[in-house]
């Protein structure tokens, strides 16, 4: 957050056109050595959000509005998975057996959605997010696999589930640790050839998808434009870009 004081620039209109340009806290001014009133409900008010949206759960009634089934990582609940993030990455055998029963095997593309730090990000902008990729892959012939949700859900899933499906490039759609600015923030971590010893460079990450950063509608344009990249380069991470 960053405090300005009107009186030192020249020239006001300036400053407001800058102001327009960002959401973030800019030119907020201050009354002593303290925030304004409003600048400081301001903050207290998107604290709270950002921390509810982490202690938050993905409620029934939205996974079933995706159309998806729901599988849980080994955390019990939700502070298990904040305070043991090794957990958060892992499936018992009987959850992976399940997987293999009712997913698509071999697929170009394997994409599932995850809670992660931010449950609200899920109802925001998944149904919009995985229509409009999964449409431009399948437009490209492209297989897409089955979609799911995974509850208490880390990025590092993916380990597991690329190979026990067969899945060439990996997408998870998963909540964001939140900011000031929405609570609501989804990123994209993509992974070809994703396995138990590839490291973390080995991710393609689109981050900040939200209706405050980027929409999920272009966000999903961009993304089906990585994945499609990405299986024709077989790389994906720090590889993929400096190709």
């Amino acid at each position: 957050m960053f405090q300005v004081e009107k009186n030192k620039y020249s020239n006001s209109e300036q400053l407001q056109a800058w102001k327009k340009t960002t959401p973030a806290r800019i030119g907020i001014s201050h009354v002593g050595a303290r925030y304004t009133t409003s600048a400081y409900l301001s903050f207290l008010r998107d604290h709270a959000a950002a921390n509810d949206a982490v202690f938050q759960e993905v409620p029934d009634e939205v996974v079933k509005k995706l159309g998806v089934f729901e599988v849980q990582t080994l955390c019990k609940n939700k502070q298990e998975m904040l305070k043991r993030p090794d957990l958060g990455r892992l499936f018992s055998e009987e959850t992976k057996s399940f997987l293999k029963k009712h997913c698509k095997h071999n697929v170009d593309v394997q994409i599932y959605f995850g809670d992660g730090l931010c449950a609200p990000s899920i109802e925001a902008n998944v149904p919009d997010l995985y229509a409009a990729i999964e449409a431009e892959l399948k437009s490209q012939n492209i297989s897409v696999g089955t979609p799911f949700f995974v509850r208490y859900c880390r990025v590092n899933t993916a380990r597991i589930i690329a190979p026990l499906l067969g899945a060439k490039v990996t997408c998870v759609l998963i909540g964001e640790r939140p900011g000031l600015l929405t609570s609501e923030s989804m990123s994209a971590y993509i992974a070809y050839n994703a396995r138990m010893d590839m490291s973390e460079s080995e991710y393609t990450v689109v981050s900040n998808i939200s209706r405050v950063g980027t929409p999920p509608v272009e966000a999903a344009a961009h993304i089906a434009e990585l994945l499609t990249d990405i299986l024709q380069k077989k790389c994906s991470g720090v590889k993929y870009s400096v190709l």
